[in-house]
């Protein structure tokens, strides 16, 4: 079971957060009403709340027994709205309301897989009544909350429509394919139901959204984890570089002739760019910039951005992407009240190239969508990206890190209409893109057929590693767009030892939500280079399949 428990003051936007939250599990949802509709003003409230409902959501009334809502509940999310309401119409019956509460906690805890969220009026924050009653009513409104709060895996205070965690609780996700014996196995409890997984398994050792390819790499091994052009920046670069580091590396960084340049390449307006401190910063000013309620991140895909929104105590719903049906986006597994979605295109580790009406398809009144296309400029053509499309709730990001290989340069930048591009200066930090990034995404930015010519080469290395990889017996792959390949073996831990012994670094990519122990992706290189690693790869599998 988990429980959560929101509680704010009237009008404050508690129920519509409650609401988003109960979208976001993924649970058929069964909504407890607690008001009375007689009063007709009272009747006018309930009337809004219910049309805003979903059609599909079960409307219960409660009764004095709070945990009979809870009947039959198991796999489902029972929203409870609002408590103080039901307290008083208990205490006029002359119920014992903090023993229907511990009776409502026990409920909870024997049900399997329920997810219940409570939504409480915040009690003691006004004069203290002058009636016996009224304070009596306030008294068990404080001591019920607090009650529910101890055991709440997550407490929230909405005020002014925005919510505030308090403490540290855990955060559940919806998800489709997740296997339940990961989480039995490290000891952690139930989460809200069939397909969904606690968002804190990476502190738990299952997962963690902060791994990235470098790790794996020592030094004298044949890199084939992390996705950036081998053989360092091209020529003409290093060039800028040094001519940059004689002239501009003695004052501030001045970024008007990278915004101009990325501009015009991309046929934008200056202001409209947002020089950046690698694509990972761009998507890390997302949650301070916008302040959602709701984000949506497409899995398996680039984790930072997760990892941003946590560290911002924003609420995160995981959409995965189906193996079955080669990573494909879903536009129609995002939650109607996500009002962030974050998408990959093409998506690592997939690789997986979207086309633009699926990801148009994910736009919405009252949303912003944000498209990661770090890998876009390794595909010829750049087809179905959306950073020449002027939206104004569409925000595109783009690295050249990878294309110029300058990882330690940090070159990256954010494309959207102006009112956005504003909200992300606002909290990035002065000066954020160096000297020498801005020189590499200006001189970058001048010379499209340098470009187009690195996005052939890339692309090429990748087509040859995947006809290689068509005759390793027992590894699975998947079409790539980028400069990686996604394999799933039998025993990826295994392969990669052995891999390891010889010298050769790929990625394992079990980090990644929604893959496993099984799957690793795989950069390619030139062609000897993929040669010695798919003998290799075929030589470590096909002793696990028995056919060496």
């Amino acid at each position: 079971m988990t429980l959560t428990l929101v509680i704010g003051g009237t009008r404050s936007g508690k129920s519509t957060h409650a609401e988003r939250i109960a979208h976001a599990s993924g649970l058929p949802v069964r909504y407890v009403a607690t008001a009375d509709a007689s009063d007709p003003t009272m009747a006018q409230r309930i009337g809004a709340h219910a049309a805003r409902r979903p059609a599909d959501w079960t409307t219960v009334e409660a009764g004095p027994r709070l945990a009979d809502t809870l009947a039959d509940a198991a796999e489902t999310c029972v929203l409870i709205d609002g408590l103080g309401v039901w307290i008083a119409g208990a205490m006029h019956a002359g119920a014992d309301v903090l023993a229907q509460i511990d009776e409502l906690l026990r409920v909870i805890d024997a049900t399997p897989r329920v997810q219940a969220i409570v939504v409480a009026e915040q009690a003691g924050e006004g004069v203290l009544p002058a009636d016996g009653i009224s304070r009596a009513w306030l008294d068990t409104l404080g001591e019920a909350t607090q009650r529910l709060a101890e055991r709440a895996a997550r407490v929230e205070l909405v005020v002014a429509g925005r919510a505030l965690r308090l403490g540290g609780p855990l955060q559940y996700v919806a998800t489709t394919n997740f296997d339940w014996a990961v989480v039995e196995a490290a000891g952690l409890p139930a989460s809200v139901g069939k397909g969904s997984v606690p968002t804190d398994l990476a502190a738990a050792g299952v997962e963690s959204l902060r791994v990235h390819g470098d790790r794996a790499v020592r030094p004298g091994d044949a890199d084939h984890a992390v996705n950036v052009l081998a053989g360092g920046p091209p020529e003409w670069l290093a060039a800028e570089l040094r001519c940059a580091l004689e002239s501009d590396a003695g004052r501030y960084p001045d970024e008007r002739g990278a915004t101009e340049a990325l501009a015009a390449l991309h046929g934008r307006e200056p202001e409209e760019i947002v020089p950046t401190n690698g694509g990972a910063e761009a998507l890390w000013l997302l949650p301070a910039a916008l302040r959602p309620a709701l984000a949506a991140c497409v899995h398996p895909g680039f984790t930072e951005a997760e990892a941003a929104l946590r560290a911002h105590g924003v609420s995160v719903v995981r959409v995965l992407r189906e193996r079955g049906r080669g990573f494909a986006l879903d536009p129609a597994a995002v939650p109607p009240a996500a009002d962030l979605v974050i998408v990959g295109n093409p998506a690592s580790p997939s690789g997986t190239l979207d086309p633009a009406a699926a990801l148009l398809a994910l736009r919405r009144p009252g949303r912003v969508l944000v498209v990661d296309e770090a890998f876009m400029d390794l595909v010829p053509g750049e087809p179905a990206s959306l950073v020449r499309e002027r939206m104004d709730d569409v925000i595109v990001v783009r690295s050249l890190t990878k294309a110029l290989a300058i990882p330690g340069l940090r070159a990256g930048y954010a494309v959207a209409p102006p009112p956005l591009a504003r909200r992300l200066r606002e909290v990035r930090p002065p000066w954020s893109a160096n000297a020498l990034a801005l020189a590499a995404l200006a001189a970058a930015a001048r010379r499209p057929d340098a470009l187009a010519a690195i996005a052939e080469r890339a692309s090429a290395e990748r087509e040859d590693l995947e006809r290689r990889l068509v005759d390793v017996v027992g590894a699975r792959t998947w079409p790539s767009s980028a400069n990686f390949c996604l394999l799933e073996v039998a025993d990826g831990p295994a392969v990669l030892a052995a891999l390891r012994e010889r010298r050769i670094a790929v990625r394992h990519a079990a980090s990644f939500p929604g893959l496993g122990p099984g799957d690793l992706r795989v950069t390619a290189r030139a062609p000897a280079e993929n040669e010695r690693l798919v003998t290799a790869l075929a030589e470590a599998v096909g002793a696990q399949v028995g056919t060496r």
